[in-house]
């Protein structure tokens, strides 16, 4: 069987509308758009925007995120307290197990990829 390829500026991927649950909130209340583009054994791929805000977070074991970002500016913060700013261009990966706050400090659109390794066992 011969592969397709995902090829983002193509796809006619819906999008996806959510709001950080109310108990995690830190700032704001965020509108985040998520067009996920690619679905399979436990890999996500897609394009990912989100207004001004902040929430917590709590990545579940054996998942992780690599991310770029395209437009905007985020700050990431771990549960020590120390923060990373990610602006155009910028790239990162948030490991299986992070707490911390995710704070987008100028409206984002950023490309993303998750593995979920729970998700394929």
């Amino acid at each position: 069987m011969i592969q397709k390829l995902t090829v983002f500026s193509k796809a006619l991927t819906p999008e996806e509308f959510d709001r950080p649950r109310p108990d995690r909130l830190e700032k704001g209340n965020p509108l985040r758009t998520t067009r996920n583009h690619y679905e399979k054994n436990g890999v996500s791929a897609g394009l990912w925007a989100c207004e001004t805000g902040a929430w917590r977070i709590a990545f579940a074991p054996g998942k992780d995120e690599f991310f770029h970002v395209i437009e905007g500016r985020i700050q990431i913060t771990n549960a020590a307290g120390q923060a990373e700013q990610f602006g155009p261009g910028d790239a990162g990966v948030i490991p299986a197990e992070f707490t911390g706050v995710f704070e987008v400090l100028e409206p984002v659109r950023k490309h993303y990829v998750i593995v979920d390794r729970a998700a394929v066992q």
